[in-house]
């Protein structure tokens, strides 16, 4: 304990990122995929140069660690989260060290990685938003070496920072509102605007269009799907004023309210330093954009803002929360050790109870508080008992049959479950990219196997009987949880796919 005391800063991040790297391989060996994780490992089993969701980075990582294995366990297409989230850790201190101090560094990456929609959900899982943030702060870090630079070396640091802001837009569409805010600063920033005067910058985003080329030239071959599907999110008609503090609230859940308060706190403070404060001013720039986007798009949008969009936005907020600390620290606040005490324990027990619920059930009466088929520990439960029901009544390998789903997250269920091995359509007009790989008219004429859930099923037979000869409905398939039945899944035989989409679908 005492060399750890004495060890230097940059040492405890790296122990920091080992530990907590060990822990989620442990979360992962014991989580099954999660909805839209096993979504985007079962449409994604093909590489492509762009897909409906989302722009390719986090698709490519699943299906480059699930080649290299020869295997798609969860734990297996986790692996490159987990160590891009290494990354992420080891670039928010190099960031706030560069910016402020190093000490500073160390909390500022003690703090993200205790937030759960960082530590926990970005850290691990199979989303775009691992390459997004890991890609951001590099970006973020490249562009205060490039500002501070001169010569051939500053122009260096340009043209990196124009790459890594190409590789978060490789990720996801919404890093272009982070760099939008780096614009802001440069305007209004005055000893940086001389920038705007160079070719540097303008250099910087002609590269990161170089690299954001191949998703261009995607969208532009398939009638620009993603854009169009993206875009549509934020639509509306309707007024809701609630919205944005709903979002807000959300949002403060996902970062745990009592890192989201400080957060706020030192947000407000750099903004009332304003620009004076170069430093403060800058992170406040990239983070401000998604964070004021996403919380007014709620008061429009027909669609629900989901509460980890605008978290590139608090990601950038962490070197100032990470200066709070360490300041306190030093002046020996214990309420601030409490906190991060606690908190740790928190997050720990949280993980912890969370991880072995979904893997044993253990909680009296847990599922009884939810309808059926309804109890959210079941969505991290790998629908492992399809593919071996489906040999046993003797529906694997047949060439007239196709498999499908009645929306495309459980079709990512399904199409994970089988791992490749039968193919798999989505009956339902939102198919995503199971569409555009394997559109629903392509079984015409044949026989499609209707997976569903147990409680939806006489809905599904009533909603299709108009495109099938007749439908047959087969013996049931239950996915175990915790030793026990925990989902039950109808099995619809269609026989004769007459046309798609019926009458009336939604």
């Amino acid at each position: 304990m005492r060399r750890l005391a004495r060890a230097d800063d940059a040492t405890l991040v790296l122990l920091l990122i080992l530990g907590t790297g060990a822990l989620r391989i442990l979360f992962g060996l014991g989580l099954g995929l999660g909805m839209d994780e096993s979504y985007m490992v079962a449409a994604g089993r093909e590489l492509r140069l762009g897909y409906f969701d989302h722009p390719p980075a986090a698709w490519w990582l699943a299906w480059g660690a699930s080649w290299l294995a020869g295997s798609d366990a969860a734990v297996i297409v986790r692996l490159p989260f987990i160590a891009l989230f290494g990354l992420s850790t080891w670039l928010m201190y190099r960031l706030t060290a560069t910016l402020y101090t190093p000490r500073a560094g160390l909390w500022a990456a003690v703090t993200l990685n205790l937030a759960p929609v960082f530590g926990v959900t970005t850290g691990g899982w199979v989303l775009p938003d691992g390459p997004l943030d890991a890609a951001l702060l590099a970006a973020a870090l490249c562009l205060v070496h490039a500002m501070q630079g001169s010569g051939r070396r500053a122009r260096l640091w340009w043209l990196a920072s124009g790459f890594c802001i190409g590789l978060a837009l490789f990720a996801k569409y919404s890093a272009v509102l982070t760099f939008a805010g780096a614009g802001v600063y440069l305007l209004t920033q005055q000893e940086h605007r001389r920038w705007l005067r160079r070719p540097e910058p303008y250099l910087a985003g002609l590269v990161a269009g170089l690299v954001f080329l191949p998703v261009l030239i995607w969208n532009a071959t398939h009638g620009w799907a993603s854009f169009a599907f993206q875009a549509g999110r934020a639509g509306g008609a309707h007024f809701l004023p609630a919205m944005p503090l709903v979002t807000l609230g959300g949002e403060a859940l996902f970062l745990l309210p009592w890192i989201w308060l400080p957060l706020m706190l030192v947000f407000v403070q750099a903004i009332r330093r304003g620009p004076r404060e170069w430093r403060g001013w800058l992170l406040c720039c990239l983070a401000a954009l998604p964070i004021l986007m996403f919380t007014l798009v709620a008061a429009w949008s027909s669609h629900r803002v989901l509460y980890h969009w605008a978290a590139p936005g608090y990601l950038m907020l962490f070197p100032l929360l990470g200066v709070l600390v360490a300041g306190d620290l030093d002046r020996g606040r214990r309420v601030t050790r409490i906190w991060l005490t606690s908190t740790a324990v928190f997050v720990l027990l949280g993980v912890a109870v969370v991880g072995t619920q979904v893997r044993y059930g253990w909680l009296p009466g847990f599922s009884s508080h939810f309808p059926p088929g309804k109890d959210p520990s079941l969505e991290a439960v790998n629908w492992t008992e399809l593919r071996p029901a489906l040999a046993a009544r003797g529906l694997a390998g047949r060439r007239d049959l196709v498999v499908a789903g009645v929306n495309w997250h459980d079709t990512g269920k399904i199409g994970y479950a089988l791992g490749g091995s039968e193919p798999v359509v989505c009956l339902n007009t939102d198919d995503r990219q199971f569409g555009l790989d394997r559109p629903a008219d392509t079984a015409v004429g044949k026989d499609v196997l209707i997976v569903v859930r147990a409680e939806d099923a006489a809905r599904a037979a009533a909603q299709y009987a108009p495109i099938f000869s007749r439908i047959e409905t087969l013996p049931p398939v239950t996915i175990e949880h915790g030793g026990g039945a925990g989902l039950g899944l109808s099995l619809l035989l269609g026989h004769g796919l007459r046309a798609w989409p019926p009458p009336g679908l939604s």
